[in-house]
């Protein structure tokens, strides 16, 4: 975009120079026509008139310039409030993470607490199947030694 202002900036003095140059050939040739009261008035204006044509032009670019700086600010200004929107976003993406990292964290905090209770719930059910495994050869031996019982009463009645 400044590669082609400068282009049109570099055109226009051109443009100008040849206004000059040509205001002055035709000058130069008016005045060997003219009367020599009416040379340096006609030429003066002549000039005057070029002038005020390029200072015109100046004025239009300076105010072309002045358009499009501000349709740059106009962008600059969307452009960072878009991003100042997108940063805002992210925040809130990066505040979501870091929740769902802490949850997660909770989570597995809660899944040890449960397995560490599931591990205690194991060794008390191994303890109570020992006591009654213990339980049940005490039971046993004692039901086999009332069997030996019955079998030498009866024994013993058979005998008598």
């Amino acid at each position: 975009m400044f590669d082609k202002l400068k282009k049109e900036e570099g055109e226009v003095v051109e443009e100008i120079k040849e206004e000059i140059t040509d205001t002055n050939d035709s000058v130069e040739s008016a005045s060997t026509v003219a009367s020599s009261s009416e040379i340096g008035i006609g030429e003066l204006m002549g000039k005057r008139a070029k002038l005020e044509e390029a200072i015109d032009y100046v004025g239009l670019m300076i105010k072309n310039l002045k358009d499009k700086r501000t349709l740059l600010e106009k962008d600059i200004e969307e452009e960072s409030v878009d991003i100042k929107n997108l940063k805002e976003k992210l925040q809130k993406v990066s505040e979501y993470i870091d929740e769902e990292n802490n949850g997660i964290k909770d989570l597995v905090n809660k899944r040890k607490e449960v397995e560490n209770d599931a591990d205690e719930v194991g060794i008390i059910i191994n303890n109570l199947r020992e006591r009654l495994s213990g339980i049940d050869t005490i039971i046993d031996d004692e039901g086999n030694r009332v069997k030996r019982i019955k079998e030498s009463r009866n024994s013993l009645e058979s005998q008598s």
